[in-house]
């Protein structure tokens, strides 16, 4: 990140080991292993199966995190909700720090928590107790979930935008690709303890470059040398008003009344957070282009969580797969790396613009929506295997586009305000109720087919809502100069002021 200089103007100097594809790179290996982790704990190595008996009486031991707690299927899909907890909750907080905080080093906090925590998951001793440990997981991916996309916003070369946030997000269907393979042959050979323990080995070198490193500095944000600043003034700001009253009063402060002084400024500076964060807030809701994205967003989300924890299961069920995670981590993988991608590279070749990327929205979802509720209802397993691949291949499309608008439609203080958003609405909306919902429903139909067409049926809606975008006047967010600019003009505006009146209060004090 940029430094102070010696007359407190922002330098321009980058980090040393800073390159735009270097940070891409290392980001998306971050992206990846979290979602390894998503996708390890939905294998069937290590999510399990539950114990059964026959009319007989002879039983079966069940296996993984599902056997060993004995949970039935709606708390096994509610573990998997219990990690968007977290997430959810932290998400517009880290968002809001960001304000406050480096955000570089902010990714480096909630990497620290997600290592910890996986490192719980493995030594888990219950149902609650791996429940807690998934919900601290989500805390800990909850900063560079709201982080990692504006800054590789701001280093994309412009013609290519959305190819690079496509290339970062294509980690997710890899990584839960990635995360099944992993998942069932470490389950299936060791024990599925040793699945999470690996994962926050991997972590550990980003953990440690998070704060070794120089950080960057996130654009339509303050230098990194204000953020304390930035802090102190409004302290400042606070005291020199009750300094100016005491005067006015004949200088008379007992300790007890300097304490209540400083106790209602911190009140002060945090109810002013709080009306900041609403406006900011309701800065969002009013636009129509955000909006409109975010709720075809949490469709399409509700119905990919459901598919991502549960298809491992349904594979095996519908088509009697004995390597079901191995399968379905094949198809996610090529699926997802050739759909995240090409949707990114379609969307920059259309020109990136919001119009264009709601057009692809639509038209992909629509079309992957069709090959994949025509998949479930084949019963050859490779007519099903060649339809859904290809459907997938459609449905990934959408990860560039989706998050470029969330990104564009917004002015640059707000973006990453507007990824913890629209990451808290696709989750809070979409796979946190799916996942238990999709457990009640084949609890009660005991149909995975049945089940899987009910729940793929959703993904019309979401091509519908996205179409209706296609109509939204786009609204040019605010260009990142203009707004580093009026962030100087602020900064030089209030500083000499404040400054200029400690100068006069201490004179004044020192005059006999």
């Amino acid at each position: 990140m940029a430094e102070m200089d010696a007359a407190g103007a922002p330098a321009t100097d980058t980090p040393s080991w800073f390159t735009p594809k270097r940070l891409l790179a290392i980001f998306c290996v971050i992206n990846l292993l979290n979602y390894i982790d998503r996708g390890a704990i939905a294998s069937n190595g290590v999510n399990g199966s539950q114990g059964t008996c026959t009319a007989s009486g002879t039983c079966t031991s069940g296996t993984g995190i599902q056997g060993e707690f004995s949970l039935s299927n709606f708390e096994d899909g509610v573990l998997s909700s219990s990690f968007m907890v977290g997430l959810l909750v932290s998400c517009p907080i880290f968002a809001t720090l960001a304000e406050r905080i480096n955000p570089f080093r902010l990714i480096g906090v909630g990497l620290s928590v997600w290592t910890f925590a996986v490192i719980g998951c493995a030594a888990s001793f219950n149902f609650w107790s791996i429940s807690i440990c998934r919900m601290l997981v989500g805390v800990g991916e909850a900063s560079f979930v709201s982080l990692a996309a504006p800054f590789i916003d701001d280093n994309a070369p412009a013609s290519q935008k959305s190819a690079w946030l496509g290339i970062f997000y294509m980690c997710i269907p890899s990584g839960y690709a990635i995360g099944y393979i992993f998942g069932g042959l470490v389950g299936g050979n060791y024990n599925w303890r040793i699945a999470f323990v690996g994962e926050a080995i991997l972590m550990l070198p980003f953990v440690i470059l998070g704060f070794v490193i120089k950080p960057l500095q996130l654009k339509g944000f303050s230098p990194s040398g204000s953020y304390g600043k930035l802090r102190s003034a409004d302290l400042v700001a606070s005291e020199v008003q009750e300094t100016e009253a005491s005067n006015g009063n004949g200088g008379a402060f007992s300790i007890a009344e300097d304490s209540s002084v400083k106790s209602s400024s911190f009140a002060t500076n945090g109810r002013n957070q709080l009306s900041k964060f609403g406006k900011e807030m309701k800065e969002l809701l009013v636009n129509k282009v955000y909006v409109i994205n975010v709720l075809g967003y949490m469709a399409y989300n509700f119905v990919l969580g459901a598919y991502s924890y549960w298809g491992p299961k349904a594979g095996y069920s519908i088509y009697h797969l004995s390597n079901a995670d191995l399968v379905f981590g094949g198809i996610t993988v090529v699926s997802g790396i050739l759909g995240t991608l090409g949707g990114g590279y379609v969307l920059d070749f259309m020109s990136n613009t919001i119009s264009n990327g709601f057009k692809l929205l639509s038209v992909t979802t629509f079309v992957g929506a069709i090959l994949c509720f025509s998949a479930f209802c084949f019963e050859s397993v490779y007519i099903y295997l060649a339809l859904f691949s290809i459907g997938e291949l459609f449905v990934f499309a959408i990860q560039g586009p989706v998050n470029y608008i969330n990104l564009e439609a917004v002015k640059p203080s707000l973006r990453p305000l507007s990824m913890a958003m629209s990451t808290v609405a696709i989750h809070i909306f979409g796979d946190v109720p799916s996942s238990p919902l999709v457990g009640v429903l084949q609890d009660h139909v005991n149909n995975w087919r049945v089940t899987s067409l009910i729940l793929t049926a959703i993904l019309f809606p979401a091509a519908l809502i996205w179409f209706a975008g296609v109509f939204l006047p786009s609204v040019k967010s605010l260009d990142d100069n203009d707004h580093h600019e009026d962030s100087t003009m602020n900064q030089s505006s209030t500083t000499p002021l404040l400054e200029e009146k400690l100068i006069n209060i201490a004179e004044s004090s020192s005059q006999p």
